[in-house]
């Protein structure tokens, strides 16, 4: 049997475009002789849909989706998710599916039936999960048609009392059909081979797995759809970050190697470069504006916005105070240069002192200290908050994870932004990323770099004044954030008692400030945003 992979990128809730993506792809299925193609999960809808799923209406076009769909599969078979509606009196009203198209009709349904309801995953929130277990019988084979969790399910990453694939290889089938929705993070591709390779070595069968690609707000998915035989040797395997098409003769072909599995940092630029331009594209948007501190965080997020939107499309600000060095303003020129982008510079220091000016008679001759340091960058949020409402540019945030962990940003100033780059991405990883884009000629200046980072709001202000070495600081977040380790476990790891008592009250303390900042691009296994939900008024570590 010749089966076709359709790895596209859908835009949610975009019915007629998906659709046209779709049938756009089982034409070129068929053109290739293929019996069967291949779509992912919640194809139709977009993933994740979220509480447009509380639509009857959203639901609804879905299904009319299909039935359009299914008049172009006269000679082939379509397998594609989208969810439908569960029968009244029979749990949540809806069920996240596969369909099977086949000779211009829906065929029959196959049902998720382990529904993920961590990090980033709330589908029981809207599903009923199956509780009936069948195979697909289409052209002599029988096909074990799941659905993302469904598979995964084995090894260390048992979470769920049944496994559904155990109880459809009592059906015999010859191979496993996987519809999924697989967001990345850097550990991700190497993970998701080992999951395809422990459901092979536990059936014995081969498996075809088709997953998501592009960026749906924050949740960026790395595709990488392939085809594996009954030993675990790759048939197929489709590009990562990329929409692509492939066909496979799943009775004839031979292994091939697998593709090279990209490295951290180049896996987190390639995928935020991904995560910028489709959230531009998809909301119709097209240019960027970004505060051009002479900084690494701002610097990264210039080259990121640059490959992303074309240099055409980011204008870049520089926006220096009366505390600013000299190398700052002319690194930032540099970059800019560099990069071949359009920049101004806005000095702020008029602005700042007229706020002065204006608070003085309130601030009771209290001495210099953070209000007026917030002062200065709120000046500059709403110095570019106003080019980007004049001229309908987007301003990016240039906050990296760490300093969003401990709070050290300042609301409505330098956390402005309609989208966080770097959010996700710690600061010894964004200096590891700055090397990156170094490696074949210097676009960001080596100064830059090198310098000791500072938010240079007061004399000869460094980060270091205010926080611990980035390196420790990093790794002590990571044990919090990532890897869910408390106090305790944290300091018999060998760290300082003291830094880790402060460090993990400066997170705790200010997941207020979180709670308002932009989305943010998911690289991670554990994000700030959607898949890390901490309430804002407690007592845990504070």
């Amino acid at each position: 049997m010749k089966v076709a992979l359709a790895q596209l990128n859908y835009i949610i809730g975009d019915f007629e475009g998906n659709r046209q993506k779709i049938i756009d792809s089982v034409k070129r299925a068929k053109s290739q002789h293929a019996d069967l193609v291949v779509f992912a999960e919640l194809a139709i809808s977009g993933y994740p849909p979220r509480d447009f799923l509380e639509f009857d209406d959203f639901v609804q076009r879905c299904n009319d989706s299909i039935y359009d769909i299914a008049t172009y599969t006269d000679g082939i078979g379509v397998i594609i998710g989208l969810p439908t509606f569960n029968p009244p009196g029979k749990g949540k009203k809806l069920r996240n599916s596969a369909a099977f198209l086949c000779n211009g009709e829906v065929e029959s349904f196959f049902h998720k039936t382990l529904l993920p309801n961590y990090d980033v995953f709330d589908e029981y929130r809207y599903f009923e999960p199956n509780n009936n277990f069948e195979v697909l019988e289409y052209k002599g084979k029988k096909i074990a048609v799941t659905v993302c969790e469904d598979m995964w399910n084995v090894d260390e990453h048992y979470q769920y009392v049944i496994t559904p694939l155990d109880e459809i290889s009592k059906l015999h089938p010859d191979f496993i059909v996987n519809i999924s929705a697989s967001p990345f993070n850097y550990y991700q591709p190497v993970i998701r081979k080992k999951v395809l390779r422990a459901n092979i070595q536990r059936y014995g069968l081969p498996m075809v797995y088709v997953n998501h690609v592009g960026a749906q707000t924050e949740l960026l998915f790395d595709g990488n759809s392939q085809v594996m035989n009954s030993n675990g040797d790759s048939l197929l395997e489709l590009k990562y970050f990329e929409e692509d098409f492939g066909v496979v003769d799943m009775d004839s072909a031979e292994p091939t190697k697998d593709h090279s599995l990209p490295g951290k940092i180049e896996s987190i630029a390639k995928a935020l470069e991904m995560g910028v331009q489709n959230y531009f594209s998809k909301l119709g948007f097209k240019k960027a504006i970004i505060g051009l501190s002479g900084g690494i965080d701002s610097a990264v997020t210039a080259v990121v916005a640059a490959n992303a939107l074309g240099k055409e499309n980011v204008y870049v600000v520089l926006l220096p105070s009366q505390f600013s060095s000299n190398h700052s303003v002319s690194d930032a020129e540099k970059l800019a240069q560099n990069l071949g982008l359009t920049y101004d510079t806005i000095p702020i220091k008029d602005i700042y002192q007229s706020f002065e000016q204006t608070l003085k008679p309130f601030f009771q001759d209290l001495p210099f200290g953070l209000a007026e340091e917030n002062i200065q960058a709120r000046a500059r949020g709403v110095v570019l908050m106003a080019l980007s409402n004049k001229f309908g540019h987007v301003l990016l945030n240039t906050s990296n994870k760490s300093e969003a962990a401990v709070g050290y940003g300042t609301l409505y100033g330098d956390m402005n932004g309609g989208l966080s780059v770097l959010g996700d991405v710690y600061k010894s990883d964004v200096f590891a990323m700055a090397e990156y884009i170094n490696q074949k000629e210097e676009i960001i200046p080596r100064n830059i770099i090198s310098k000791p980072p500072s938010a240079e709001l007061r004399p000869e202000q460094k980060d270091s004044d205010s926080l611990p070495d980035y390196e420790k600081l990093d790794a002590v977040l990571y044990q919090y954030i990532e890897e869910q380790q408390g106090p305790r476990e944290i300091i018999q790891e060998g760290y300082e008692k003291d830094l880790v008592e402060k460090i993990l009250r400066m997170v705790n303390v200010t997941e207020y400030k979180r709670h308002q900042t932009p989305p943010i691009l998911r690289v991670s296994p554990k994000a700030f945003g959607m898949g890390r939900r901490m309430p804002i008024v407690a007592k845990y570590l504070a």
